[in-house]
């Protein structure tokens, strides 16, 4: 019999018999390895477990611990969701399923408005259904035996699905599960059995493929674990995680607001929330122009040629506004800054003693968002993006990206988000210009990141379409990741624009370019840190940094010097002058998640101190007022 070599992560080599199952593997090796492997990757791609080896190949077992044994497991749960809705009422038609980062989820179209009531019952349905332990089988179709399976089933979103694939270049495939049958490219656990605890969290409105002009379909979302513990532990993560969605503090705070009646996907930011954007934009203007920056304003609109110029209209029409006629020409709001500051340095002949430049805007710009995507301020339609293009000669290239990834550090530090984990993104499939230049961009971002020491994971296909690029990731205070900056290499703008600079030897150069944004954007940002600190800033970001709080109305006059002598020193701070208890004040302020309030009474006026409390913590003591605004004023200096 012919044998073949199997090369494990240790780098440990183990001969077996040619077409020997992956999960037979698992076994030789251990039954606990065998009992706890929902997946195997083979040369680097993901397989079931019985999948047959029949050549020399390197080999991975993938638990849940590992990302990507948790999306075989999530989207297999998401079958058996479905197979459980299919089970309960058996009219449903079905979308899409698949995982996503906790979780998985299926669009499903039926004539009942599913409850609360219904999704127990579901969860009850798929444990019934483990509990039978059906495997996951595969099977390839052609096209058109595809197309008659799902006729059969009167399922018209699959056919539009099949309909549309080209069967000479892709494998149709589908899997089935006891009695229910799905189109899908796997992979999938070995059976459903693995799936041990089950919680549907939500039911909500969906459209098929995202477009409101669709038909209108019903989405369950839910989690699974392979142990009760873990289950338990996700649950009171999403209690943590509700308490400080942003859009409920943002209202309860009073921070900003979405008006549907008056444009979906549009920010109205209230005063309070206003006071913390102005703290948010003094500090990045200071940094940047402390950092070699110089800042920049640029229109919101402009001539169609320049979209078409910048290959947007070719690459991102579908996420941009309709035209406008102006002067019988087309005009769009912008999507991005890039092509204005390009216009900005064609104003003139550079020469090589100019660069690098950089160039910042806090631009707002427009992007069009389907509804069903939209999401309080993490999803917007307007938005103002902490954008920056840095132009510069082939030799300044990888020091501008060393700086540029040492600022987001200081950045992201001043926030109070410590933890970053670093992506290299590469080419996506559509893309512009040559495989040689794609090749050495990719290198000079990888370069700069070893030469700062940093570790970064490889997302293939992840690139701009005209560039590779750096992701920057944070992680907030319940460990969620959020994509934030971005240091995106662009070879093909500078040529599209035809942009130059004079050498140093007199000859006219094409520069390089680089997109950059920290922050990402000013809406999105604000709504991670909301969420981040659960509405509880840090007493520099703090819409109200301080409560004045008289005990009773004879004491509202020295209240009312305090506050201004506060305001004079530049601390926000407001001042209760409500004729109610003082508990009643104190844990309404404690609401508002004041970081500081100084309850004034009778003992305070005459000394001309200050009784201090901090949120969360309750009474800190009493120090002289002028002791305090010190005090606030170095956590001012220090960012504390």
């Amino acid at each position: 019999m012919e044998q073949i070599k199997v090369t494990f992560p240790d780098g440990n080599i183990r001969v077996y018999q040619k077409g020997i199952r992956a999960g037979e593997i698992a076994k030789s090796i251990s039954n606990r390895l065998f009992e706890e492997a929902l997946a195997v990757k083979i040369n680097g791609n993901v397989k079931e477990l019985f999948t047959p080896l029949t050549s020399d190949t390197t080999i991975q077992f993938l638990t849940f611990d590992d990302p990507e044994g948790r999306e075989v497991y999530w989207h297999s749960s998401s079958h058996l969701m479905a197979h459980a809705i299919q089970s309960l009422h058996p009219e449903a038609r079905f979308g899409v399923g698949p995982a996503i980062d906790s979780g998985f989820y299926y669009d499903f179209d039926i004539s009942k408005k599913l409850t609360e009531e219904d999704l127990v019952a579901i969860e009850n349905k798929m444990l019934e259904l483990a509990k039978v332990d059906e495997t996951f089988n595969r099977e390839e179709l052609s096209k058109q035996q595809a197309l008659e399976l799902f006729r059969s089933k009167e399922d018209p979103y699959k056919i539009e699905i099949i309909s549309e694939l080209d069967d000479s270049k892709e494998v149709i495939s589908i899997y089935k599960e006891g009695a229910f049958t799905d189109l899908c490219t796997g992979p999938h656990l070995p059976s459903v059995g693995k799936i041990k605890f089950v919680k549907l969290l939500t039911v909500s409105g969906s459209y098929w493929r995202g477009d409101e002009k669709n038909k209108h379909m019903q989405r369950i979302y839910g989690i699974t674990f392979p142990k009760k513990k873990m289950l338990e532990e996700h649950l009171k993560f999403l209690e943590e995680a509700k308490k400080r969605d942003h859009r409920k503090l943002g209202k309860q705070l009073d921070l900003f607001s979405i008006h549907e009646e008056a444009g979906a996907g549009l920010i109205y930011w209230h005063p309070k929330g206003a006071r913390i954007r102005l703290e948010i934009e003094d500090f990045w203007r200071k940094a940047h122009l402390e950092n070699g920056y110089e800042l920049l304003f640029s229109p919101h609109m402009g001539k169609g040629w320049l979209w078409e110029t910048s290959g947007h209209l070719d690459f991102y029409k579908e996420s941009m506004y309709a035209e406008m006629k102006v002067d019988e020409q087309d005009y769009y709001v912008k999507p991005m800054n890039c092509p204005f500051h390009i216009m900005i340095y064609k104003n003139k002949l550079h020469s090589y003693r100019d660069l690098p430049l950089r160039w910042a805007e806090l631009g707002t710009v427009y992007r069009y968002e389907k509804s069903g995507v939209l999401h309080g301020l993490l999803r917007v339609r307007g938005f103002t993006q902490d954008d920056a293009h840095i132009f510069c000669t082939k030799e300044q290239i990888e020091d501008e990206v060393i700086e540029v990834i040492r600022f987001a550090k200081m950045v992201w530090s001043a926030f109070g988000f410590d933890q970053l984990n670093f992506y290299l993104s590469t080419k996506p499939e559509k893309a512009v210009g040559e495989d040689e230049l794609w090749q050495k961009a990719t290198i000079s971002l990888k370069n700069a990141m070893e030469k700062e020491g940093i570790q970064y994971e490889v997302d293939e296909g992840g690139g701009a379409f005209y560039g590779p690029k750096i992701d920057i990731k944070i992680k907030d205070a319940l460990n969620r990741e959020w994509q934030m900056s971005t240091v995106q290499f662009d070879f093909t703008l500078p040529e599209r624009f035809d942009l130059k600079y004079i050498g140093e030897d007199g000859k006219e150069h094409r520069p390089f370019m680089v997109h950059r944004a920290l922050l990402g954007s000013l809406e999105r940002f604000f709504g991670v840190l909301i969420e981040h600190y659960g509405g509880a800033f840090p007493v520099w970001l703090a819409p109200v940094q301080v409560a004045v709080i008289p005990v009773s109305q004879a004491f509202l006059e020295h209240s009312q010097k305090l506050t201004q002598e506060l305001k004079k020193e530049g601390i926000r701070v407001e001042l209760d002058e409500r004729n109610e208890k003082i508990g009643y004040k104190i844990r309404d302020w404690e609401t508002h998640k004041v970081p500081y309030m100084l309850i004034i009474g009778e003992k305070e006026v005459q000394s001309g101190e200050v009784s201090i409390r901090q949120h969360k913590v309750g009474d800190i003591g009493k120090m002289p007022a002028n002791d305090f605004i010190r005090l606030i004023k170095q956590k001012l200096v220090n960012k504390d």
